[in-house]
């Protein structure tokens, strides 16, 4: 789709958006925090997507990108406009894909025993980073749960994808030779 005319209106000068469905609100409101926690989170995820060869982690990646930018979406909907259902909903069966990943990979990893340190390469490193904006994205994204309707699945996957990525960040570093990278104290 060709977007026609200037990227910016000057619309959001005063310190407010629209929702999906039209309502004007806050841009500090704890619904655009929790949509940008979640744009944030992509946009690393497409950082660490850039640095990740071909293959089964990059395809998954992609379609972790995809399911963020639905998520984006559904938070961006004001929820009592009574608007139609913009966007598909985000299924059980995503979350179950997280897990299958987690799996695949946890499958070729020793066992962990200690707390490790984001580090071993800039891959893990990267995927360290997505890990911990994901918490941040869950956090925020519980906060306005707790006052306003999002859907469960939701939680769910990126509570889920926060594992991803630490198994992920784990994997990467095993590929690339350092191993975990142990806290010693």
């Amino acid at each position: 789709m060709a977007m026609e005319g200037k990227i910016y209106t000057k619309k959001g000068d005063s310190g407010t958006t629209s929702l999906i469905g039209g309502k004007n609100v806050s841009k500090s409101c704890i619904r655009v925090e929790s949509y940008g926690m979640v744009d944030e989170l992509n946009s690393f995820t497409g950082c660490l997507y850039e640095k990740v060869e071909a293959g089964d982690t990059r395809n998954f990646l992609f379609e972790v990108m995809n399911r963020l930018f639905l998520i984006e979406s559904h938070l961006a909907v004001d929820p009592v406009s009574g608007s139609k259902k913009y966007f598909p909903e985000l299924l059980a069966s995503d979350t179950e894909a997280i897990e299958k990943e987690i799996d695949r990979l946890t499958a070729a990893l020793p066992p962990l025993a200690n707390f490790i340190l984001p580090a071993g390469c800039e891959k893990a490193a990267m995927a360290h980073i997505c890990r911990t904006v994901c918490r941040r994205a869950e956090r925020t994204i519980l906060r306005l749960y707790e006052t306003e309707p999002v859907h469960p699945e939701i939680l769910k996957y990126i509570n889920r994808l926060s594992d991803y990525f630490f198994v992920l960040a784990r994997s990467l570093a095993h590929s690339c030779g350092s191993g975990d990278v142990v806290w010693k104290i």
